[in-house]
């Protein structure tokens, strides 16, 4: 069985122990800890934008030239995603950030223009592409209106959480549920 230490939070205090140190008391209850994982890679450097402007880029018929708050600046950023628009709030990886893959992030220029970070799509921060609603398959994921720009896009998508793997046997039917 698969637990995910965010969601086992909102059950029970476990913040003071890290995931290693509670997967050992699991397991001297008597439910072996098969593995603990996270969610997926390491991913730093990634805040909620939100998109003041969105124009055709002027050298290049497939890309964007978008203006996106991070919260306390505005970024000029080149995006090739076919649907990124004007007022979404998305998940912008900053100059310096750091993306799967040990991809950094730094200011460039794309067909002329300069790009100071990347608007990025869900399968770029790492998710699994079978994980991704087929909505954003082909693009940018778009958050809800009511996140704040500035916000840790990585913890509101819970990319920051750990998976703990218990290793049950059938006669264990009581440990089958996170309740």
């Amino acid at each position: 069985m698969l637990v995910s230490l965010n969601w086992l939070q909102e059950y029970i205090d476990v913040s003071k122990y890290t995931p290693e140190e509670l997967a050992e008391i699991i397991t001297k209850t008597g439910i072996e800890v098969e593995s603990v994982e996270p969610v997926a890679e390491k991913v730093t450097g990634v805040v909620v934008g939100h998109v003041k402007s969105c124009e055709q880029h002027p050298n290049a018929d497939k890309l964007s030239l978008c203006q996106v708050d991070v919260g306390g600046e505005t970024l000029q950023i080149v995006c090739g995603a076919p649907n990124i628009a004007e007022g979404q709030k998305v998940a912008v990886a900053v100059p310096g950030a750091v993306l799967p893959g040990n991809f950094k992030i730094k200011k460039t220029k794309l067909r002329g223009e300069e790009s100071n970070g990347m608007i990025c799509s869900l399968q770029e921060l790492g998710v699994d592409e079978k994980d991704v609603p087929k909505e954003y398959a082909d693009g940018i994921y778009v958050f809800p209106e009511d996140v704040e720009v500035g916000a840790n896009a990585i913890s509101l998508l819970n990319l920051d959480d750990m998976i703990i793997e218990l290793g049950l046997t059938p006669n264990r039917a009581d440990a089958m549920s996170m309740a």
